[in-house]
């Protein structure tokens, strides 16, 4: 049993919903206690009362907290990676590399703690000195998604609490316990009564209570689109701060002059690991007419040989989608590219085949011949489906990636340089990569889209700061 967290008790009472393991649906991985409205309430409350206390420690102090949080997920970093890949679905080695990323993050953060920087600036003023001191902003309201349940909440945690903010997280129900575990490891490393708050269950009742709770300055929200908007407006009610990271259909333009197999294995890693949910994920493969034909026979050859299975078993490359839900929707998009452009290159179909058929296994997909006007090429999927559209030429490559709402990440394989500073300068995307898969990032630097993707300051690296932070400017004569 896996309790909520509130002003610094784990409350094991209340009903209870299930985490069930989306490789083997009969494997239970957790119990979970299923949060109220008013544990929402109770746990804004604490974090309101907590915030004069934490706000006033000094930031090195609020890092050592962070530090020693970061080395009791080192310890546990196999068990921790583990129950991911056992709630999530996602390979075991990638589950390492998530947990390794968010320790890192603890650390990065816990370090800026003796950094925070303010400004310092001449006056045109005799005996005027000018200064403005970083402060925190409040209680903020984390609301995170199941796709990277250990790195989103870190990356959310991390720079909120060491800009001496108190929290409310609200993880999502389909993997709910990387977050906790994360929580566990505040909680054991002595972070005060309040600063942090955990409230796990039902996202339409607990995301309704979270944004119209007392005391609340601000929320950060990673997931779908259609949330997202309705959390801008009703944040916008109340003049909250608001930080939203949301859809994306991220293309990969192929230039005849690429490495041709470091592009064929880049889309393909971009494709299909971690089931395509990523919302980095490669969906678009934007090709140049002079190799579409050999690239496509490439690809598919390619994903043909991907392993599909339980991630917890060595030499599998790809896991389940996540639950039965997110497997419909997936397999509804590929049944909508049939009726558009005719039967898939590779793949399909749900995988049903012994140990599969206990879960919720799609086989990667690949779409060629696909055109603006599909579906497929327009819409989010969040799911393992390719699909591979013809240009022209450079040109026509670029005008195709730009032509959507979309703009969260976007990538080029090319061994041009001048086509390389081309793309970097007009392609409509807050994450760019050249030669590279289009999901892959780093914690040290800027995350976040543009256009529809993305509302607010950056996640990540310094910029993290500016959400989770303010001014206060002082003018003093001496």
């Amino acid at each position: 049993m896996f309790g909520n967290y509130i002003n610094g008790e784990w409350i094991s009472t209340g009903a209870t919903f299930e985490n069930r393991n989306p490789a083997n649906t009969g494997e239970v991985v957790g119990t979970f206690v299923k949060g109220t409205a008013a544990d929402i309430d109770a746990a804004a409350a604490a974090a309101s009362a907590a915030f004069p206390g934490w706000s006033a420690t000094p930031g090195p102090a609020r890092g050592n907290i962070l530090y020693k949080a970061a080395d009791i997920l080192d310890k546990s970093f196999e068990a921790v990676a583990a129950d991911m890949t056992r709630e999530e679905g996602k390979t075991l080695p990638e589950a390492k590399g998530e947990v390794r990323r968010a320790i890192n993050i603890f650390r990065y953060f816990a370090g800026e703690g003796s950094r925070l920087p303010g400004m310092l600036v001449p006056s045109e003023r005799d005996r005027v000195h000018m200064f403005a001191l970083r402060k925190p902003i409040g209680v903020v309201g984390l609301i995170t998604p199941w796709n990277f349940p250990s790195a989103i909440p870190a990356w959310k945690l991390a720079p909120a609490l060491i800009c001496g903010n108190t929290v409310v997280v609200k993880p999502a129900s389909a993997a709910p316990l990387s977050a906790w575990r994360i929580v566990e490891a505040l909680h054991q490393a002595g972070i005060p009564k309040g600063v942090v708050n955990f409230v796990a269950g039902s996202g339409g009742e607990l995301g309704g209570a979270l944004v119209n709770a007392a005391g609340l300055k601000a929320i950060s929200f990673t997931g779908s689109c259609e949330i997202g908007d309705w959390l801008h407006a009703e944040a916008s009610k109340r003049r909250l701060r608001i930080q939203l990271e949301m859809g994306g259909k991220n293309p990969t333009i192929v230039l005849a002059d690429a490495d041709f197999n470091s592009a064929v294995e880049n889309v393909v890693n971009a494709a299909f690991f971690s089931t395509g949910q990523k919302c980095t994920a490669t969906s678009r493969a934007i090709v140049e007419d002079a190799i579409y034909d050999k690239f496509v026979a490439a690809v598919v050859e390619r994903t043909r040989k991907l392993k599909v299975g339980d991630g917890m078993r060595p030499g599998i490359d790809m896991g389940p989608c996540v639950d039965q839900s997110q497997m419909e929707t997936v397999l509804r998009y590929i049944e909508m590219g049939r009726q558009e452009c005719g039967e898939p290159a590779c793949g399909g179909r749900r995988l049903t085949e012994g140990e599969l058929a206990n879960g919720y296994f799609v086989e990667p997909t690949v779409f060629a011949g696909v055109t603006e006007a599909h579906t497929i090429a327009r819409e989010e999927i969040f799911g393992p489906v390719l699909a591979i559209m013809r240009a022209s030429g450079f040109e026509d490559a670029m005008r195709i990636a730009n032509a959507i709402p979309f703009g969260l990440s976007s990538s080029i394989q090319t061994t041009n340089l001048s086509r390389a500073f081309d793309f970097i300068y007009r392609a409509e995307a807050g994450l760019l990569t050249v030669n590279l898969p289009s999901a892959g990032v780093e914690y040290q630097l800027p995350f976040g889209g543009t256009k529809d993707s993305s509302f607010g300051p950056k996640e990540q690296g310094p910029a993290a700061l500016e959400f989770y932070s303010d001014y206060k400017t002082v003018y003093l004569k001496y």
